[in-house]
């Protein structure tokens, strides 16, 4: 009897101790709340509203995002206590903020390019702007989650939003051919994830011999997770629950092995449901990846060898991950005749420029040139996410109703017959390779240097060959635009005012983070300082 009490009395702790009722803070989740309202917004506009006036959702999906925008920078620059808010389940930081406004970025252009699309093609105006504002702010939670349940359910609100997203063209066969794919893939990978998430949790419990002197259960919470690494119950569980979410992550951000679904799911989703995609979930999944790697993994010197060789290892996979995506992604694409295959394989090649900035991050044992490779990470997505929803801005004008025009031979010879589109594409697929002056080049130089200051020599080299692969199949379509002779009549298409803004921003963008790249860099300069990082690294320092 006593025996039965005395193990119910530990679980009871427990319980009562994760039931408590969390610290509200309605300012610390202000963006990801407002972009929440312009979706009901949305819905309830199009659900009352005249069909034909489509305008009206989309209007009040920039004004949300705008908003939103507005109170992240807001607090950027006043800043809220985070604390115990939500239970440590929110993080207030400069990873977090950062990606905020590029998630932000990415739905407003994605605004702009999509409406000559849902007019075109006489599509449900209301349902994909509300679909396109809560997939936002998946992405949000996901970037903003200090607590692998949080990630997960951003993640979760995401990829349902983008499953719909890329079938939204109800009778395209290629549309539901691609949605269905997404959603069996994705399926499968959030499973990987999630087991992934309860190895952890099983992992990090502390048995009745731990400091504490009790039992103590495991936790989902990243910064109580690096805490835990040396006194783990069950060290062996780690391993594997690290190898889970690295396939989960690694399925979202498209890294190979698992970039299978990439290829069909870009060309067969309408056009710019496949910016949105290229852009905005891969920036989330780099996001999440890193918060849990960086922060909950990390290099830490402690008694206990499994948690120095779980780092070791991570570390080592995605050195061989950022290899075989950026050789894959860039040589694959030399072959490829559709142009959205064609950037389907260019962003898998760029997942595997970012994840050098990534491993850079992981393996740096100073906290300054850790932040540094953060900041560098965060850099090269925004200057993707800019230079690929205008390429892809482009190609949704030429390829038209249905995406009929999507082949190399459907750019032949257009380049003087539309000047304007021809160099605007010219100048992203330019950036897209890294030429000189241009915002691919800035993101490509940040995150090899912060590879080089960590000694990854070799990775860096092998990233530079990838590079000079790629300028094949990038200068061949400028090539095909303007020297290729046109054996067929073609009219220009019409420009709305909406994509000539979005062309605008981003050519502008290009140019800017390309010549003028310093000043967005020192604001996006992470500046965290995990606790366990700074105990542990002194320690190093006065062995």
């Amino acid at each position: 009897m006593m025996s039965c009490f005395a193990f119910f009395v530990p679980w009871r702790e427990i319980f009562l101790a994760q039931s408590m009722m969390p610290i509200i803070n309605w300012a610390l989740i202000a963006p990801e709340v407002i972009v929440c309202l312009a979706a009901v917004v949305v819905m309830l506009v199009d659900a009352f509203g005249r069909p034909t006036q489509r305008w009206i959702t989309g209007t009040i999906s920039l004004v949300g995002v705008v908003a939103a925008a507005v109170s992240t920078i807001w607090l950027w620059s006043a800043g809220t206590a985070a604390g115990d808010a939500f239970n440590g389940m929110i993080v207030l930081d400069e990873l977090r903020l950062s990606f905020t406004l590029i998630f932000l970025l990415v739905s407003g252009l994605t605004v702009l390019i999509s409406t000559v699309w849902v007019d075109g093609e006489n599509l449900p105006a209301g349902e994909f702007h509300s679909l396109l504002l809560f997939a936002t702010v998946g992405m949000m939670l996901m970037a903003s989650g200090n607590d692998l349940v949080i990630i997960f359910l951003g993640l979760e609100i995401l990829s349902i939003a983008t499953y719909v997203m890329a079938g939204f063209r109800r009778t395209d066969v290629r549309s539901n051919e691609s949605s269905l794919k997404y959603f069996i893939l994705g399926s499968f990978s959030s499973a990987f994830l999630l087991y992934g998430i309860a190895l952890i949790y099983g992992a990090t419990s502390i048995g009745p011999d731990g400091p504490a002197g009790r039992v103590v259960a495991g936790t989902t919470n990243i910064a109580e997770i690096a805490t835990r690494l040396g006194q783990a119950q069950y060290p062996a569980l780690l391993f594997a629950g690290a190898a889970m979410m690295l396939v989960g992550f690694g399925f979202k951000i498209a890294t190979a092995p698992f970039h299978i679904w990439t290829p069909d799911v870009y060309e067969g989703a309408p056009t710019p449901v496949t910016a949105f995609m290229a852009a905005g979930p891969k920036a989330a999944g780099f996001a999440s990846f890193m918060r849990v790697f960086i922060f909950g993994l990390p290099f830490v010197v402690s008694a206990s060898a499994s948690s120095g060789n779980l780092h070791t290892l991570w570390v080592a996979t995605l050195t061989v991950m950022a290899i075989l995506t950026m050789t894959l992604g860039n040589v694959v694409a030399i072959v490829q005749n559709n142009i959205k295959r064609m950037l389907a394989y260019s962003s898998i090649a760029h997942a595997g420029y970012a994840l050098v900035g990534f491993v850079a991050a992981g393996a740096a044992t100073d906290l300054t040139q850790r932040n540094t490779a953060i900041t560098a990470v965060i850099f090269y997505l925004l200057t993707y996410a800019v230079m690929n929803i205008g390429a892809f801005a482009v190609v949704q004008l030429i390829a038209r109703s249905g995406d009929r025009r999507t082949s190399f031979e459907d750019y032949r010879g257009i380049g003087f017959e539309s000047p304007a589109l021809a160099f605007s594409l010219s100048l992203f697929m330019l950036s897209l390779l890294g030429m000189p002056l241009t915002a691919g080049f800035m993101g490509k130089i940040v995150v090899f240097g912060a590879a080089i200051d960590q000694k990854f020599y070799g990775l860096v080299v092998i990233g530079v060959l990838n590079t000079a692969v790629s300028a094949y199949y990038y200068l061949r379509l400028i090539i095909v635009m303007f020297f290729g002779e046109r054996t067929i009549a073609w009219s220009a298409p019409r420009v709305p005012a909406s994509v000539a803004l979005a062309l605008v921003i981003t050519v502008l963008g290009v140019l800017y983070l390309g010549i003028f790249p310093g000043r967005v860099i020192n604001a996006l300069q992470t500046r965290i300082e995990s606790q366990i990082f700074t105990d542990n690294i002194s320690r190093k320092g006065a062995r």
